[in-house]
């Protein structure tokens, strides 16, 4: 386990838990810059603590895999070396810091023959799993992710703290190269940009709409989309699923009302089995590893989210300039 700060705590008791339970999956080890840190973590887990990865492998250690939730600053430099040491990774979401980076570490992982993971954790949510039997072509989504002001994750913004979240999850479900991305964000309480809203046009002529902010007084996380006659809606905290059809012809449907126009409306809402999401994205983690199949959530995914990261924030950037916003982000 690399990194200890809140994610690696989680990861940590993840895998112990999976432990605990008769996986065959053990705690080695955990590695974080900050030696108090590092310290604490190894006490409390029972495993050794090392300040870094060099120390870690100079213990001599038989370490096949490890999770990565480090900064995102620091991801590049942590994963290349673990892959080079052959390490299987799971690394937290956003992959790197930069695209180039993606691919140096794309590149490492493929010519070592490792497992690249991305923690995308969205895509093991038991609502984003039950969806997907019921996908027709969506054609418009709307994406709110809102949370209160927390010191965590200020070495990026919004966009690549919360945001990235949804467009990993629009960008598998559109399934179509973007074609045109406007944006606007604003930096409130952090020297980053804190709140932003986001609409995207891909080549298909599907429209997404997404808003992310740190700085709200409450907690959402809400994906819907409209697909021919049917309406979704997904409630990532709630892990919650509702899908309404359009269609006055629907067994149980709402009547259609001659007056009013309207099409019958049918209520329902799959059944969704629920489960941790950090460890359904461990688990399935652990299962490439042991297979050695190209992971749910891989390298080149990680990469396409952070592109389409970057460029928002290119957009808001360009934004800021043209409408003279300029002065909020100095």
């Amino acid at each position: 386990m690399v990194g200890a700060g809140a994610f690696g705590r989680n990861h940590l008791r993840v895998y112990r838990e999976l432990e605990q339970a008769g996986v065959p999956v053990a705690l080695a080890a955990v590695v974080d810059a900050d030696a108090e840190l590092a310290a604490k973590a190894g006490e409390e887990w029972g495993i050794p603590a090392y300040r870094s990865v060099d120390e870690l492998a100079a213990a001599g250690l038989a370490v096949d895999a490890a999770s990565v939730c480090v900064p995102t600053s620091a991801h590049f430099v942590v994963a290349s070396a673990l892959l080079e040491r052959d390490i299987d990774l799971l690394i937290e979401k956003p992959i790197a810091a930069s695209t180039d980076e993606a691919d140096r570490l794309i590149e490492i992982a493929g010519r070592r023959g490792r497992v690249l993971q991305v923690g995308h954790l969205e895509r093991f949510n038991p609502a984003v799993a039950a969806i997907q039997p019921y996908l027709n072509g969506p054609m418009f989504f709307e994406a709110h992710r809102l949370s209160v002001f927390t010191p965590r994750a200020l070495d990026v913004d919004v966009v690549l703290d919360l945001m990235i979240h949804d467009l990993d999850i629009v960008l598998k479900l559109a399934a179509s190269p973007v074609r045109e991305v406007r944006a606007v964000g604003l930096p409130i309480l952090s020297n980053k940009v804190d709140i932003a809203n986001v609409r995207l046009e891909f080549e298909s002529g599907c429209v997404a709409n997404f808003t992310a902010s740190r700085v709200s007084t409450e907690l959402v996380r809400k994906l819907r989309f409209f697909q021919p006659h049917q309406y979704v809606s997904i409630d990532y905290a709630r892990k919650d699923l509702l899908i309404i059809n359009v269609d006055g012809g629907v067994d149980g449907a709402m009547p259609p009302d001659p007056a009013a126009g309207r099409a019958g409306l049918s209520f329902s809402k799959p059944v969704v089995v629920q489960g941790e999401p950090l460890r359904l994205e461990i688990e399935s983690f652990l299962r490439a590893v042991r297979t050695r199949e190209t992971p749910v959530v891989s390298g080149r995914d990680g990469r396409a989210a952070l592109a389409l990261a970057l460029l928002i924030n290119a957009a808001i950037e360009d934004h800021a300039d043209s409408a003279g916003l300029k002065r909020f982000h100095s």
